[in-house]
Parts: C-alpha cells; sequence; structure tokens
C-alpha cells in the first residue's frame, strides 16, 4: 500500500465494489478474477476495462504483475490504499470536516473499542502529537 497522504480521489459506485473486492481479497487480481468474483456487480462485464483505467489514473490501484492465462499474459492489479485510509481520505476532504470536528468524530469511533491495548495505542498517538506540536 502507497503513502497514506496521497492525492484526493473519490470512488465511483462502480469503482468502490472493484475496491472493496481487492480489499476483501488482499491479493493481486486479473481483470477475469475480478469479474468472476463479483456476480452481484452493478456494472457490465464489458465495462471492466474502462473502470480499472480509470482506478490507475486516480492511483487507487497498481500493476502488481502479471499471471499465465492459458497462451496469454494477464495484468493483475491491487490497491494502492487500505480501505481504512480511503475512509480517512473522505472524512478529511468532506466540505463539513475540520478541526473541530475530530473530538466528536473520535469519541463515535471509541465508542466501540473494547480492547484496552488498542485504548492505549490511542493515547500513545495523542501524547506523540502533544509532543509534535508543542
Amino acid at each position: 500500500m502507497k503513502n497514506p497522504k496521497q492525492r484526493y480521489f473519490r470512488l465511483t459506485k462502480s469503482e468502490n465494489e472493484i475496491m472493496e473486492l481487492m480489499w476483501k481479497e488482499g491479493h493481486p487480481l486479473s481483470r477475469s478474477e475480478i469479474i468472476d468474483l463479483t456476480p452481484e456487480r452493478s456494472w457490465k462485464p464489458s465495462s471492466i476495462h474502462i473502470l480499472l483505467n480509470s482506478l490507475l489514473e486516480k492511483n487507487a490501484i497498481e500493476v502488481a504483475g502479471f499471471v499465465q492465462t492459458t497462451k496469454n499474459y494477464a495484468r493483475t492489479f491491487s490497491p494502492c490504499v487500505s480501505s481504512d485510509t480511503y475512509a480517512v481520505m473522505q472524512i478529511r476532504n468532506s466540505m463539513t470536516f475540520s478541526e473541530n470536528s475530530v473530538p466528536h468524530l473520535l469519541e463515535s469511533l471509541v465508542e466501540d473499542v473494547t480492547t484496552p491495548e488498542i485504548l492505549e495505542q490511542l493515547e500513545q498517538i495523542v501524547q506523540s502529537r502533544k509532543k509534535e506540536i508543542a
């Protein structure tokens, strides 16, 4: 995965379906694998080329390598951002997001945390940030 400070982009519904599949599978996928693994897709299989090119242009995915399919080779693709990084990117670039939003956002997220270790990590992150800006 690439740098979390990546250039902002927004996914279309069809692109999001492809990205969710890639995040779920956790390994590079070829065009035909993407089509085969998305039977409930909202897009036509003939659109895969356009969708993948759009995702490449947005730097949402990258060519990970090649796999042999019968006599030919097919490119495989993998995400350049994690699903968490993409979600944070959308929040940060929201028209209503500001520094004042952070406490409420964090409170909403922490509400579901049941692991003391995760809360400890959050405390360390806050303490580290305090030192950086002091």
